[in-house]
C-alpha cells in the first residue's frame, strides 16, 4: 500500500482519487471511512471535531491492506502499522495558499491556526520520517494546478518502479 499525507487543504483528495484510478488501485480516505463507520471515541470540544478511534480504523483497514494496491489518504501516520506501506508521500503547501483554502472551508480560530502551524513546522513530514524508513518518505509541493499534474506523474513513476522491483 501507499500512504499519502498532508495537512487538510493541501489537495490530497483530488490527487488521491485520480491516482487510484490511473494506477488501478483502491483509494481510501480515512476521514470519510471514519465518518461512514462512526469510528470515533468521543468528541474534542477544543477543535470541535470527533476523535478518531485508531484501533477500529486499523481493524477496518486490515483486510484491504493485506490484499494490496491501496492508496490511503490521511493527515496523520503514527498509528498505522509500518508494514502496510511501501511508499509514503507528504504533500506540502505554502502557508498563504493553505490559509485561503482552509478559510474557504470554514476553518477558523484554533483549528485554522493549528493546521497552519502544523504545516510551518513540517509536523507531518517529521512524523513520517520517524514512523517509516527515511528512504520511502517523499515530500511534494502542492501549491498550484501545475504541481498537481507534476505530482501525479512523479508518483505514478514511483509506483510503477516499485511494482517492477517487487514483482
Amino acid at each position: 500500500g501507499f500512504l499519502y499525507l498532508g495537512t487538510p487543504g493541501v489537495g490530497k483528495t483530488t490527487l488521491g482519487k485520480e491516482l487510484a484510478s490511473r494506477a488501478g488501485m483502491t483509494y481510501v480516505n480515512v476521514g470519510d471511512m471514519a465518518k461512514e463507520g462512526e469510528l470515533y471515541q468521543g468528541f474534542d470540544e477544543e477543535y470541535n471535531c470527533p476523535i478518531l478511534d485508531e484501533d477500529r480504523v486499523i481493524d477496518e483497514l486490515e483486510d484491504k491492506m493485506s490484499e494490496g494496491g491501496v492508496i490511503v489518504d490521511y493527515h496523520g501516520c503514527d498509528f498505522f502499522p509500518e508494514r502496510w506501506f511501501h511508499i509514503v508521500f507528504v504533500l506540502r503547501t505554502e502557508n498563504s495558499f493553505l490559509y485561503d483554502r482552509l478559510e474557504s472551508r470554514g476553518y477558523k480560530g484554533k483549528k485554522l491556526q493549528d493546521n497552519i502551524q502544523c504545516e510551518i513546522f513540517q509536523t507531518l513530514y517529521e512524523e513520517a520520517m520517524l514512523s517509516y524508513r527515511e528512504e520511502i518518505v517523499h515530500q511534494l509541493p502542492s501549491n498550484t494546478p501545475e504541481d498537481l499534474e507534476r505530482n501525479m506523474d512523479q508518483i505514478m513513476q514511483w509506483i510503477e518502479q516499485w511494482m517492477k522491483d517487487n514483482n
